[in-house]
C-alpha cells in the first residue's frame, strides 16, 4: 500500500539534512515516534544510499524517505569556480589541505534513482528541481510516492505538472540551501504564509510546510491547516543526529549571532550560522553548484577535524536558539504540545 501522511500519528517530517546529520538512526527514532524522516542522498554514492536504506529497514522502520538533489540543467560555471579556487588557496594552506579541480557532476542521480526504484523507498522528495513526468512515473510505478520542494508558486506549477503527490513549500526561514529552481536567482523572500496562500492559488496538491518551524508555537499555527510540517533545525541537537560536537557547540555558543544566506560553501544559496568563513568568502563565491562544494568540502572537513566552527558550514534556521535538545521522539513530541 503506498504510503499516506493520514498513516501516521505525528504529522510532522524530518528534513534530509546533507553532511551526515540525517542518520538511519534519527531517520528510524522519527519512524518510531509516529511521524516520517529523510535520508538524505545528496553527495552520497548510490551505494552509500542503498546502505543507508538498509540501515533504516534493519532498525524497524517502514515510514520513510529519502531525498535526492535534482541536478542543474545546465553545467557549473568552470571558469568562474577556477577563480574562487585560486580565492581559496591561502585558506587551504592555512588548513593543510590541497583543493580539488572544479568539475562537472550530476550526483550520480540516475544510479540514484535505480535505487530508490530498486528498493520502492516509500517517499522519493527532490530538491533543487523537479524531475519530469517519465521520472516521476517511474517511481510510481515502482511503488514510490514523490514530493517536490518548491519556493514560489512558479515552481509549484512546474512541480504540478511533472505528477509529484505532494508539495513541500519552503519559506525563507529555512536553515541549509534553498531549494530554489534556478541556481542563479536569489532565493524568494516572501514569507512562509503568503507563499502557502500564492501555492495554494496554482496547485490543488497537498503541502506539507517548512522553514524555520523550530518551536511549539511556530508548528502549532500550521496544524490543521496543512498536510504536515517538516522540522531540520529541530533535530540539529538530537540525539540520534549525526551533527559533529563542533557543529552543536556552536548552536548553543552565544558568540554566533544571526544567520544569513550564503552562497560561499556551495555555490548555491544556503542559511547558516554567520561565522569568519561567511564574512571572508560570501560576496565573492560564484553561482557555480555544484564545482564550489567540491572546493569547500576539504575545507569544511579540516575545520571540523580541528574543531574550528569558523570555517564550517553551520546550517540552522532562523530560530536555531530555540532548537531543543534530547532524544528525536521527546523533540517532536514537545513540537506537537
Amino acid at each position: 500500500m503506498a504510503f499516506s501522511l493520514d498513516d501516521l500519528t505525528c504529522p510532522l517530517v524530518a528534513a534530509p539534512m546533507a553532511g551526515g546529520v540525517s542518520t538511519p538512526s534519527l531517520v528510524a527514532a522519527v519512524a518510531r515516534a509516529g511521524a516520517i524522516g529523510f535520508l538524505a542522498g545528496g553527495y552520497l554514492s548510490a551505494s552509500q544510499v542503498r546502505d543507508d536504506i538498509a540501515a533504516v529497514r534493519s532498525l524497524g522502520a517502514s515510514a520513510f524517505g529519502v531525498n535526492l538533489f535534482w541536478p542543474p540543467g545546465r553545467p557549473a560555471d568552470l571558469s568562474a569556480a577556477q577563480a574562487y579556487r585560486t580565492l581559496l588557496a591561502p585558506e587551504a594552506e592555512r588548513r593543510g589541505v590541497i583543493l580539488p579541480q572544479p568539475h562537472d557532476d550530476d550526483d550520480a542521480i540516475e544510479a540514484k534513482l535505480g535505487v530508490v526504484a530498486e528498493e520502492a523507498v516509500p517517499v522519493v522528495s527532490f530538491t533543487f528541481g523537479v524531475p519530469g513526468a517519465d521520472v516521476v512515473g517511474r517511481l510510481h510505478r515502482a511503488g514510490c510516492r514523490v514530493w517536490a520542494t518548491v519556493t514560489s508558486a512558479s515552481e509549484a506549477v512546474i512541480a504540478g505538472r511533472s505528477g509529484v503527490d505532494l508539495l513541500i513549500v519552503q519559506g525563507p526561514d529555512a536553515g541549509g540551501h534553498r531549494a530554489t529552481f534556478d541556481p542563479d536567482l536569489a532565493p524568494p523572500t516572501q514569507d512562509l504564509g503568503a507563499l502557502v496562500e500564492a501555492v495554494r492559488a496554482v496547485s490543488d496538491l497537498p503541502i506539507v510546510v517548512t522553514g524555520g518551524l523550530t518551536t511549539p508555537e511556530q508548528v502549532g499555527r500550521w496544524r490543521g491547516q496543512v498536510a504536515g510540517v517538516q522540522v531540520g533545525t529541530a533535530l540539529l541537537d538530537a540525539e540520534e543526529a549525526g551533527t559533529s560536537p563542533t557543529y552543536r557547540r556552536a548552536l548553543r555558543d552565544p558568540e554566533f549571532t544571526s544567520t544569513e544566506l550564503t552562497r560561499a560553501f556551495s555555490g548555491r544559496y544556503a542559511r547558516g550560522l554567520r561565522n569568519g568563513f561567511m564574512t571572508a568568502f560570501g560576496d565573492q563565491a560564484p553561482a557555480a553548484y555544484p564545482a564550489v562544494h567540491q572546493l569547500t568540502a576539504p575545507l569544511r572537513r579540516a575545520a571540523s577535524t580541528q574543531d574550528d566552527p569558523e570555517g564550517m558550514s553551520l546550517w540552522a534556521g532562523t530560530s536555531w536558539t530555540a532548537a531543543p535538545t534530547g532524544p528525536a521522539a521527546r523533540i517532536l513530541a514537545g513540537l506537537m504540545r
